[in-house]
């Protein structure tokens, strides 16, 4: 994406300018060229907002300044796409970039990086967050014996090093007193471990957004460990070099109401902005949509709310604690200035958003149990081949509508459910379930993520666990 307004009665055909500078030979000038790099995380799919989706539906355009001192600048925008935080922070140190998104440890070494080697940055927005720390996790082949963290000691257990992931991965064991050395770590990308568990290579992978949701949905791992059971929140955030947000801040708003405007974009359609988003990343629009739809794993919000700075402090103490990251002075190093600036500019109340941790949620007609869909926890979505995202009010109606569906020869392509112990939006096929009985003699289901979770559950109310075959055989059809 290039803006360019150039002023001026002859340019000069050389060029010789350079960031924040003005050439003028004679009566001839030409005007500023401003270089902003943007580094981004494409398939990490609660940074799409802040990055991909900026980009393809030109939403910088609209706040890029053009009076005052950019009267008659050049914009180069260029756009670097990275799997995981730690090239953008090299991108970031070179003076490549000034712009960047990455998760909350990989923030910290961004920060901290930047002022070791006085290439100062700047922690300016949130992109999204789950406030119990959601969306990281640990994922095993789908046929493995292992189903929790502890079944893993000494077994060969790869993460990208420096990311998110890896931090919430020393979080789990310093809270369950577990010494660092209590898998056989290795560093593998994304990539590089998704296929790894494919090919049954490792033991375990434990990864960011999407991949421990994305590997279970294409059908060859499973989930052992989610990042809630941290108790930790989690976040992708942006960075700018503190030097380019002091010299043009009009451009670091101009880039926060520009995401602004992607959240928005999101919220208003998420089916179609899931569809967009697998188009532009090649990840599932059903696994963007667990993240990013009504009630999903993720909350875009791009205030700095106290609780995540509160986060980064305990995070940073993670890493000190094994020294793996340099000295940083956190509550220098966040700027929420631009962000504010931005909701004024908008006309939104920051401090009212900044005092809120709600997620849009689901809504409309159960066409099964013929209620309305009231409670976030309860509710549970279908997605059909070709239509549009079904509502229900509980799971055992969710359930309902899935064998109703199928019977009327319709192909689902995901279905949605609250996990009971955690809060986090679900695939059904992937759930454990508890089976019990009602009061009015109809099936008592509820899901869970975790299989130690549902049989927690099943002990103490004396249903029994089965999986989501079993679900959907002790559930009717909603009678039609």
């Amino acid at each position: 994406m290039r803006i360019r307004a150039l002023l001026g009665r002859g340019l000069c055909c050389a060029s010789l300018v350079a960031m924040g500078s003005v050439a003028v030979f004679g009566n001839t000038a030409r005007a500023e060229t401003i270089d902003i790099g943007i580094g981004t995380q494409d398939t990490t799919t609660n940074t799409v907002t802040g990055g991909v989706i900026i980009k393809q539906l030109h939403l910088l355009d609209k706040y890029l300044p053009h009076t005052g001192k950019y009267k008659d600048v050049t914009y180069n925008v260029t756009w670097q796409n990275a799997t995981s935080g730690p090239p953008i922070t090299n991108g970031m140190i070179a003076g490549k970039l000034q712009i960047g998104m990455m998760g909350d440890y990989p923030l910290l070494v961004n920060g901290a990086t930047g002022h070791a080697t006085n290439n100062d940055t700047e922690l300016v927005a949130v992109i999204a967050y789950n406030a119990q720390g959601g969306g990281n996790g640990v994922v095993v082949p789908k046929d493995s014996p292992y189903y929790d963290l502890q079944d893993l000691k000494g077994k060969r257990v790869s993460v990208p090093f420096g990311s998110a992931a890896h931090g919430m991965l020393l979080a789990a064991l310093q809270k369950r007193h577990l010494p660092s050395d209590y898998f056989a770590l290795v560093n593998q990308s994304p990539e590089v471990g998704s296929t790894s568990i494919q090919e049954k290579r490792i033991d375990a992978h434990a990864d960011f957004v999407p991949f421990a949701e994305l590997l279970p949905y294409r059908g060859y791992a499973r989930k052992i460990f989610d990042g809630v059971e941290t108790g930790q929140p989690t976040f992708h955030g942006v960075v700018v070099r503190k030097d380019f947000g002091q010299k043009y801040p009009e451009i670091v708003t101009a880039y926060i109401r520009a995401l602004m405007d992607a959240d928005d974009w999101v919220r208003a359609d998420p089916e179609r902005a899931a569809e967009q988003i697998e188009s532009w990343t090649k990840i599932d629009k059903e696994v963007a949509y667990v993240f990013l739809g009504p009630g999903g794993i993720d909350t875009l919000d791009p205030t700095i709310k106290p609780r995540w700075i509160a986060a980064l402090k305990t995070d940073y103490a993670v890493l000190k604690s094994l020294d793996m990251v340099k000295p940083l002075d956190i509550d220098k190093w966040v700027d929420d200035s631009f962000v504010r600036a931005a909701f004024k500019q908008a006309g939104r109340d920051y401090d009212a958003q900044l005092a809120s941790l709600s997620n849009y949620q689901a809504h409309g007609e159960d066409p099964v149990c013929d209620t309305s869909v009231s409670d976030p926890s309860q509710a549970g979505q279908i997605w059909l081949a070709g239509a549009d995202i079904v509502s229900f009010s509980s799971a055992a109606c969710t359930l309902e509508g899935v064998n109703r569906y199928r019977a009327q020869g319709k192909k689902v392509d995901a279905v949605y459910l609250t996990d009971k112990a955690l809060g986090l939006k679900v695939f059904a096929n992937d759930a454990f379930y508890t089976l019990g009985s009602a009061a009015d003699g109809k099936p008592d289901v509820e899901p869970f993520l975790l299989k130690r979770d549902a049989q927690a559950s099943a002990g103490k109310s004396g249903a029994k666990v089965v999986n989501y075959t079993q679900a959907l055989s002790a559930v009717g059809n909603g009678g039609k």
